[in-house]
């Protein structure tokens, strides 16, 4: 992932979480974060949970998140010779002799003098405003905040509802429209010994028919979707329920995997017969030569290691959802066939 991901995934999360940009650079942007966005982000349950029992006006972060810290190094860095030299106000006698300090005026000062101030007598200058310091992080590939926009998007972005737009905005569409519901189901399959291999299939149903398509998230990636259900528009009836959609589903991929060329497991199963030899010939060694007192020990650690390598080495295959959403399409215009 270079610095161009990054710096559109990041985009992307603020705009989805209505955050409003401040200032924007090619190294860094500078944003104010929405209530949602600062609930997940700064840490702050104590401060929400005021707003909460009180129901006052919320005052999110603002942070600068800095997507390329070298440019922004080079962005800060101060160019040589637009230094200019600081000179010291001359003092006035009301404090420390060269220290240049203005104070305030005794009695019978001249009119337009600065009014008397203990700070400004003893300080000298005394801002009237606080600059507030906007907190910087580092939004790079392996960083603690990327890391955090990660979990973000993967917890809050397991499931989506979606409905397909019927025109393109600005025309004008008269005819009542009927969608189909399709729930798509993202599986990660994973062939693991000790060797991997990783799998990603896409597979929906249709609620009303039960057809089942696979790579259904590849044939979304052309269509015009919206979280809002179009106007003058209904959706049909389902007859399959979630459950029972989401079996069928899980029946489908488990066909499909049945059908693979699984020799890479007879291969797999033959380095871990030969692992668990090589590992038993040592340890029973170390049994005949051992003490008594010591073989117990010797026991403990020989059945750790075949555990290990049990982990290491047993073929298996591992099934999960990377995410899912049910998709509302257009029924005269239905997803192809791939």
């Amino acid at each position: 992932m270079n610095k161009r991901n990054i710096h559109s995934f990041v985009m992307r999360f603020l705009e989805a979480y209505d955050c409003q940009i401040l200032e924007k650079t090619p190294a860094s942007v500078t944003v104010k974060l929405s209530p949602d966005a600062d609930r997940e982000m700064t840490g702050r349950p104590y401060y929400w949970s005021f707003i909460e029992r009180t129901g006052a006006a919320a005052e999110t972060m603002t942070y600068k998140f800095v997507i390329d810290p070298e440019q922004m190094k080079l962005e800060t860095k101060p160019k040589s010779g637009n230094l200019t030299a600081v000179q010291s106000p001359p003092s006035t006698g009301y404090g420390p002799p060269g220290t240049g300090v203005t104070g305030a005026p005794g009695p019978g000062a001249p009119a337009g003098s600065a009014p008397d101030s203990i700070l400004g007598r003893y300080f000298g200058f005394v801002p009237t405003t606080i600059a507030a310091r906007v907190p910087q992080d580092d939004v790079t590939f392996g960083s603690r905040r990327l890391d955090q926009i990660f979990g973000i998007v993967r917890e809050r972005g397991r499931f989506i509802h979606l409905f397909e737009e019927p025109f393109p905005t600005g025309a004008t569409f008269h005819a009542s429209l009927v969608y189909n519901t399709w729930l798509c189901v993202n599986y990660k399959v994973e062939l693991l010994c000790d060797r991997k291999r990783t799998e990603i299939h896409s597979l929906a149903i249709q609620l009303g028919t039960g057809e089942i398509r696979e790579h259904f998230h590849k044939g979304m990636l052309t269509k015009s979707l919206s979280p809002k259900l179009p106007a003058n528009s209904h959706i049909l009836p389902d007859t399959i329920s979630i459950p029972k959609a989401i079996n069928a589903l899980e029946m489908t991929l488990e066909r499909k995997v049945s059908t693979y060329d699984h020799r890479w497991a007879d291969e797999a199963n033959a380095r871990h017969r030969s692992e668990i030899d090589r590992v038993e010939s040592y340890y029973n060694g170390l049994l005949l030569a051992a003490e008594p007192d010591k073989r117990d020990e010797i026991e403990i650690q020989c059945r750790n290691r075949l555990e290990e390598i049990d982990w290491q080495h047993k073929p298996r295959i591992a099934v999960s959802i990377i995410n899912g959403g049910l998709f509302h399409l257009n029924a005269s215009r239905m997803p192809t066939r791939n």
